[in-house]
């Protein structure tokens, strides 16, 4: 029987993920492959799909066909669509005369496999062998929801590229799926190819310090003005560190007006600045303008850049997005405690020491995400929290997690009254109605 691999993207990292794993044998040979493309912006009609992205076409010649899905089930969204489970036989038989599958085995080989589309993809194909690929830090940290274990069981690996060193994802670990290292030679010649056809860029300065935008703000975690002067943050301590020629890549989905506070701001401190408003990867960067420094608040590009190309690299903001984050099972969480945990800030005087057990760390947090989803963590969490709790690592946890937890950290036993106590309730209400009116 012949096979059929289908390979689910929505971002050109994640595609030039499967690229270099293809290139890496990390697949058995299949009769056909079919890059499925997913446009998962909130408005997909205005914002470019992967296969629309300057320099796929260096990916493209590794599938035998490019497919969209958001064509497949229009006019519903990738993301808020998921089928019933009567419609199941029924669906995959559609798309069986639709992809021309006919009777071939199916492979899928998807991201994020907790939600839609991967999700969807994967309870269609009851019963087909699933990988999972990962294109970030969030593979670090917990499955975020309970999966069905008809689709969890079908898991079989998750590849990943070695973006922290030495760190075991913790993703799906649950149904006892084995972590495999995408190598890091076939991504970078993938990087290097895209680089390559990525066209004309403006003209940028040798040896900049690189700016990473993130649009924080779209996802609720910070207000537009507090993004804004995150990237004012990030120009200061870039100046601070002696660096005077500036490279800002905002989000691509960023409201342009974002810039002209960095603008003001870099015409004040009297250092050049280049805005590159492009859909390019920030790694197309690191082969073009090989900077000398890199700052952003928790993204992968961060990661990349070290871990791979070799980068200096510093962070900022991740004290107010850990403070910021909700609930705490936020799937946000582990990447902002990796990048604070790892990576120097770059308003600070000094470099703090980075987190030597990384492990225990990621145990504990993500015993305090999913406690449910990993009980056997328990053990591994008490161990970290009774010996690393302390002022630096305190901003990783929540008291309240803790106390419910039980954990090290939280408040005493003896004292686990006063929350639920009607007086004390009372009284601190009636002071803060006191402190209002004072203010007032």
């Amino acid at each position: 029987m012949s096979t059929t691999q289908i390979f689910c993207a929505s971002t050109l990292y994640g595609a030039a993920t499967l690229a270099a794993a293809i290139d890496a044998d990390c697949f058995a040979p299949a009769g056909r492959r079919i890059l499925l493309v997913s446009n998962n912006a909130g408005n997909p009609e205005i914002a470019p799909a992967v296969d629309a992205m300057p320099g796929f076409e260096q990916l493209h010649h590794r599938f035998d066909d490019v497919l969209s899905w958001n064509e497949t089930i229009a006019p519903l969204h990738p993301g808020g669509w998921s089928p019933r489970t009567d419609d199941v036989p029924l669906l995959q038989r559609h798309l069986r005369l639709l992809w021309n599958l006919g009777d071939d085995a199916v492979e899928l080989i998807l991201e994020s496999i907790q939600v839609n589309p991967a999700l969807a993809l994967s309870q269609v194909f009851t019963g087909s062998p699933v990988d999972v690929y990962a294109d970030g830090l969030m593979s670090y940290g917990p499955t975020r929801f309970k999966i069905d274990p008809l689709v969890g069981t079908a898991v079989r690996r998750l590849l990943h590229l070695d973006l922290v060193p030495g760190l075991k994802p913790l993703l799906l670990t649950e149904f006892g799926v084995r972590p495999e290292i995408v190598p890091a030679e076939p991504f970078l010649k993938v990087l290097g190819d895209l680089a390559d056809a990525a066209g004309e860029l403006p003209p940028l300065p040798d040896s900049p310090a690189l700016l990473l935008g993130q649009y924080l703000s779209a996802l609720s975690i910070l207000t537009p003005d507090e993004e804004e002067q995150l990237h004012v943050r990030m120009l200061r301590g870039a100046v601070r560190r002696g660096h005077h020629r500036i490279v800002f890549k905002p989000h691509p989905t960023a409201p342009a007006r974002w810039s002209r506070s960095l603008e003001e701001e870099a015409e004040k401190l009297g250092v050049e600045l280049t805005v590159l408003n492009l859909p390019v990867l920030a790694e197309v960067l690191y082969e073009r303008a090989r900077p000398a420094l890199v700052v952003g608040c928790f993204s992968t590009a961060l990661f990349t850049a070290s871990a791979l190309y070799g980068l200096d690299v510093a962070r900022t903001g991740t004290d107010l997005l850990l403070e910021r984050l909700t609930p705490y099972q936020n799937s946000n969480r582990i990447p902002v405690t990796l990048t604070d945990a790892l990576l120097p800030d770059i308003e600070a005087e000094e470099a703090a020491e980075a987190e030597a057990d990384l492990t225990g760390l990621v145990a504990a947090v993500g015993f305090g995400m999913q406690p449910q989803i990993y009980p056997g963590l328990r053990a591994a969490a008490t161990r970290y929290l009774t010996d690393h709790f302390n002022a630096r690592t305190q901003p990783y946890f929540k008291r309240r997690r803790l106390t419910s937890l039980a954990l090290p950290g939280g408040l005493p036993t003896r004292l686990n009254f006063i929350p639920r106590n009607r007086t004390v309730r009372s009284v601190a209400r009636r002071a803060r109605s006191l402190k209002r009116s004072a203010l007032g």
